[in-house]
Order: C-alpha cells, then sequence, then structure tokens
C-alpha cells in the first residue's frame, strides 16, 4: 500500500516537473535577463505553490498594485460606499460644500447643485464654505516620475477632484504654412507658446519647464486637421474653484465674495441637494482601465475612514497592512508607497501577490470577476486566446510590465498567478509576449 502511495506521489511530481519545464522553456527562450523576470502560480483552491521563479525577489508591481491596495480600500469602505459631493444650507442662511474627492465629479455636476439651490430660492447666501479635509493636499505621489507631469494618464489628485483633474485643449488648423489656433475648453489661466503650423499632416507635441513657468506649455508640431489634447492641470484647486464660480453665475445666484474652508458642522444644517457615484464605478476604473487618480483618491479616503483622520497615503499603507494581518498574510517583505503602483518605489513579491489573491478570493469571492477579462479595459486586444477563463490586472511602466489574477485552466483548475518583468533592455512587446505564453503553459499544465 505504501508502495503504490509512494509510486502515485512520484508520478504526479514527475508530471508536475514537467509542466514546470515548460514554463521554464518559455523563459529561457524569450531572450529577456532572467533575473528580471519573476513568476508565482498557486492552486486557488488549496493555496499550494504550483510554480515559483524568483517568487521571493522584490520587483515593482507597477499597477498590478492596485489589485492589492483596492481589495483593502473595498474592505474599508464596503461594497455599498458612495461618492458624496452635497450641498448644504446652514440655519444663518450660508452655503456648505462637502468634498469626498470624487473622481468623477463633473463641472455639471456642480451646476446642478447650484440650480437646485436656485430652485430652492437660495439666491443671495451670507457665506459659501467649503469642507476638503476628507484627503490631505498632498496631490502627487511619493515616487512618481517629474517627467510625466504632462501624462494625462497620471492627473494630480485631491478633494478637488473635478473633470478627471484634466483640461482639454485643442490646435486648429487655419491657412496652409499660418500658425495653428490654440484653444482650450474652459478658461483657464494658462499661457501657450504656440509653434503648431497648419500643415498636410497631425503631430503635435506638449512640452513645460515648471522649475522656471509651470503655467507657461510649449505646443510644436502640424496639424491638418483639429486635434484635442487632455492635459493634467497643474492646480487643481485653482481648477475646481473657477469652475464652481461659473456654476454659481449660470445659476444666477448673487454670490460675489470669497470663499472659506471648514469641516461641515454637524447641527443646523440642511441638504440641498447631493451628487453620488457608487464604489462599483470606481471598481470598473481602477481594476478594468487602470485609472491612477481614481486609485489613489479611493486609497486615501478609505485610510483616512481606517484612521479616523483625514485620508493620506500614511494611513492608507496602515491600512493595507492591517487588511494583509487579517487576511493572514505576510506583509513584511514588500513597499507600498502609493495607491495605483506608479511610483517605482513600490516593491512586492510574486509571492506575495499569489499569497494575497488566494486569501481575498477567500474572504471576498467576487473579487475575482470584478478584474477584466481578455478583450475588456487595459486587456483590449491581449488574451483573447483565455477567453472567459481569466481575469486579470495588467501593470506598465517604462521597463515594467506585470500581470497577475486568476486562470482557469484547460483542464478546470484555478490558478492565482503572478508575473513581474523589470527589464530596460527587452521591448515592451516582447515582455508582453512572454506573460501570454507563460500563462498558456500553465493553462494547459495545470
Amino acid at each position: 500500500m505504501y508502495r503504490i502511495i509512494s509510486l502515485i506521489i512520484t508520478v504526479f511530481l514527475t508530471i508536475q516537473a514537467g509542466y514546470c519545464a515548460s514554463i521554464d522553456k518559455e523563459i529561457l527562450n524569450s531572450g529577456i535577463n532572467k533575473s528580471a523576470i519573476s513568476v508565482s502560480v498557486r492552486d486557488l483552491e488549496t493555496g499550494r505553490v504550483l510554480y515559483s521563479y524568483n517568487d521571493k525577489k522584490p520587483m515593482n508591481p507597477a499597477s498590478t498594485l492596485k489589485a492589492v491596495t483596492f481589495a483593502s480600500a473595498l474592505n474599508e469602505l464596503g461594497t455599498d460606499f458612495e461618492f458624496t459631493t452635497a450641498l448644504y444650507k446652514t440655519s444663518d442662511n450660508g452655503l456648505f460644500l462637502k468634498l469626498t474627492a470624487d473622481p468623477f465629479l463633473k463641472s455639471g455636476d456642480l451646476k446642478n447643485l447650484m440650480q437646485t439651490a436656485k430652485d430652492k430660492k437660495i439666491i443671495e447666501p451670507k457665506y459659501f464654505k467649503i469642507d476638503d479635509t476628507i484627503t490631505d493636499n498632498v496631490e502627487w505621489g511619493e515616487g512618481w516620475q517629474w517627467d510625466d507631469d504632462l501624462n494625462p494618464l497620471m492627473p494630480k489628485f485631491s478633494a478637488y477632484n473635478l473633470d478627471g483633474n484634466l483640461l482639454t485643449i485643442s490646435a486648429t488648423p487655419t491657412t496652409k504654412g499660418a500658425p495653428a489656433q490654440i484653444t482650450t475648453s474652459v478658461f483657464y489661466p494658462i499661457t501657450f507658446v504656440n509653434l503648431v503650423k497648419t500643415g498636410d499632416y497631425n503631430e503635435v507635441k506638449l512640452s513645460r519647464n515648471n522649475s522656471i513657468a509651470p503655467d507657461v506649455l510649449k505646443l510644436e508640431g502640424t496639424v491638418d486637421k483639429k486635434t484635442d489634447l487632455k492635459v493634467p492641470v497643474n492646480n487643481p484647486k485653482r481648477y475646481f474653484m473657477m469652475r464652481l464660480e461659473d456654476a454659481i453665475r449660470d445659476a444666477k445666484i448673487e454670490y460675489y465674495k470669497g470663499f472659506d474652508f471648514a469641516k461641515l458642522p454637524e447641527k443646523n444644517i440642511y441638504l440641498i441637494d447631493k451628487k453620488t457615484t457608487p464604489i462599483t464605478d470606481a471598481a470598473d476604473a481602477i481594476l478594468k482601465e487602470s485609472n491612477n487618480m481614481a486609485a489613489e483618491s479611493v486609497f486615501k479616503i478609505a485610510g483616512g475612514k481606517s484612521a479616523n483622520s483625514t485620508g493620506n497615503a500614511k494611513n492608507a499603507v496602515e491600512m493595507l497592512k492591517s487588511y494583509c494581518k487579517k487576511l493572514n498574510v505576510n506583509s513584511d517583505d514588500i513597499k507600498v508607497v502609493d495607491g495605483s503602483g506608479v511610483s517605482k518605489n513600490n516593491l512586492v513579491t510574486a509571492d506575495f501577490m499569489t499569497e494575497f489573491l488566494t486569501a481575498q478570493y477567500k474572504n471576498f469571492p467576487e473579487y475575482k470577476e470584478m478584474l477584466a477579462k481578455p478583450d475588456e479595459g487595459t486587456l483590449q486586444n491581449r488574451m483573447l486566446y483565455f477567453g472567459e477563463s481569466l481575469r486579470a490586472k495588467t501593470g506598465t511602466l517604462s521597463d515594467v510590465s506585470a500581470i497577475t489574477g486568476y486562470l482557469t485552466t484547460s483542464r478546470g483548475r484555478v490558478c492565482v498567478f503572478d508575473i513581474m518583468i523589470n527589464d530596460a533592455k527587452s521591448k515592451p512587446s516582447d515582455k508582453k509576449m512572454l506573460e501570454e505564453y507563460i500563462l498558456r503553459a500553465v493553462n494547459t499544465g495545470f
């Protein structure tokens, strides 16, 4: 009997070794530096490690970190959480606007709030105060790259989130050979150095020197048709206040004083109107579209709730550590400094990622279905081979490509996987190709 059991175990280990060898082969044939690759694959049901390669080596996870930080934030906030931007009237005829750093708030929402106030006969408020205490005033993540400040995927973030904290700049052709016309969608104090010509093709480049003139944008290139560019606003609070003033003027409310900033009183206030956004919108934006501003805002808000204080990166990270402890996942060997994975200072191990996602599934099984499937979000035109069997979060930074999630293999086993490639010399396409080849080997082998 013992010989039979021993034989079965030997056969099983031999077969698994063969499967692991096929993944090793994909890594070996990739041409990518082997020390720059980290892989971990676990059985979801048992938590047992099926395959590992440099899985204990700290690596930069890029945006796959969002799968971890958002899980901890969702646990703290709850699935019924809503961002609520609310306008109140006080007993002494003042107005109070309570902000919750809603990453989906639009200028039109402010106009609707102010129009409701006008409809309720609030015409000449005594004062107008804003409660912006939901988060701190640090608008840029630790370790974020200074030369990404014009990247529309990395806008600043704060309690004053509005219109994605992006400004639309349009370059419109005029007469061939003459300068193009440069305009903005709304007024914002910014100066343009216009070096864009009207020509036969479209190619426009934006640049600025923050150390000399942060409000001066240089545009260079050629346009043959109207071209819209999204640019992060360099002062979200100033942009927000300008749009709030627009909303007040549009509603024909007689208020020409300045704005004060204070915490919303608990008594003698009456709700005029509110704009809410469900956390499910953030889930899609963060886990599928990899929205950095939403990820940072949610992480800070949840951290503030956890600490019963103003949200900031420090208490958000402490919240994450507490959640890892709740899941019985060791977080001692990782370093997390933001909620989006944008920072190059973030370091995790593939082993941690798969252990976390395994525990997360057992704590909240619905989380698996919240991740993107092939041809959805950042998996658009990617991983189509796997169909409905794959749910994943991708990550991309300069020199970094990563993917993590859940894969139901061709044999019906659900695997939790993490792949991180931190290599400066290989092409992004080669990194992503290796990710798919590894997952194909997992799919057929396990």
